[in-house]
């Protein structure tokens, strides 16, 4: 069992959410995966999902703990708008985990809800892969050293080309071809972790530019990798390779398969798209606003902070 780890201050509030519209021109549903995850290294203090008007859903835990809406959707545009107020650290990755010399375990010392992450999946394919893997990194030191070391190489090499993203795509097809996006940068480091049996799954979430100002202003949601090491699931970014603050996950998995925000049965197409993910003052926007960028304190290398929430705040 791994060990306890003290709970984060959280001082810094952020707003992410998303609004999405899809066009059904027969019958259709939807599977929906935005909504935060419970976790250690956040906390939800207001959220609202609206699911059409009065649309058939359900909502669902699966098999990897994700909170997923279940829709059937009317023929027409069907509207769908998540929204949150979420305390976060200002700490960045990793920082409460033990030292990042944390040795990897053999597949026998592993829990067994672990075992599936050390597998070949459909985006992650592993096995064609091990060649590679081992020319490329067999003779660094296991664990974090590995680890550090893959992301490094994914970093320097593959090229980040925005909207070059494919559905049909996997870690092989990206190391081919030499260029990618977040979830592709994801996926490849996932297969080679794997190569190694060193557990790695999937994560998407959302990432607001704290500490770290994208130029270009984009807001998506982003994808990347957790590897299990020494007991505990530490992050790991090929797409920037730097610590970065204000990870919010939404799920994770063993693949994109796992973390799709959206996953279409029937007649229906996705016809808008829109991700928000930035720091707020506290107390100034509510979910449900209409989205006012004035209000934005992020985006610069400068981290504002705020006096910590208090536990019974969160």
């Amino acid at each position: 069992m791994s060990p306890m780890l003290a709970a984060p201050k959280f001082d810094i509030t952020v707003r992410v959410g998303c609004s999405l519209a899809y066009e059904a021109t027969g019958p259709a549903s939807l599977l929906l995966n935005l909504q935060p995850r419970p976790e250690r290294n956040h906390a939800v203090l207001f959220e609202a999902l609206a699911l059409g008007q009065n649309l058939p859903a359900t909502q669902f835990t699966d098999s990897h703990g994700n909170r997923v809406s279940r829709v059937t959707l009317n023929r027409g545009t069907n509207v769908f708008r998540h929204d949150a107020i979420v305390a976060i650290s200002s700490q960045p990755d990793n920082h409460d985990l033990p030292k990042p010399n944390a040795a990897e375990l053999a597949p026998d010392e592993l829990p067994s809800d672990v075992l599936r992450y050390i597998m070949p999946s459909r985006y992650c394919d592993s096995d064609k892969l091990a060649n590679f893997a081992w020319e490329k990194f067999g003779q660094v030191e296991h664990g974090q050293p590995r680890v550090t070391a893959i992301s490094q190489w994914i970093h320097d090499n593959i090229e980040y080309r925005y909207m070059s993203g494919r559905p049909d795509f996997s870690a092989w097809d990206i190391l081919q071809r030499g260029y990618g996006v977040c979830r592709d940068f994801a996926h490849l480091a996932i297969a080679l972790n794997r190569t190694f049996n060193i557990p790695a799954r999937y994560v998407t979430g959302h990432l607001p530019d704290i500490g770290f100002p994208d130029p270009d202003n984009h807001m998506d949601f982003h994808a990347y990798a957790e590897v299990y090491l020494g007991g505990h699931w530490f992050t790991t970014d090929a797409r920037f390779h730097v610590p970065r603050i204000g990870r919010i996950k939404i799920s994770h998995g063993q693949d994109a398969v796992d973390g799709a925000f959206s996953t279409i049965y029937g007649g229906a197409s996705l016809t808008y798209f829109q991700v928000w993910a930035y720091q707020v003052p506290r107390g100034t926007v509510g979910v449900g606003d209409d989205l006012d960028f004035t209000k934005r304190i992020d985006n610069q290398f400068t981290v504002r902070t705020e006096e910590p929430y208090l536990a019974a705040e969160v």
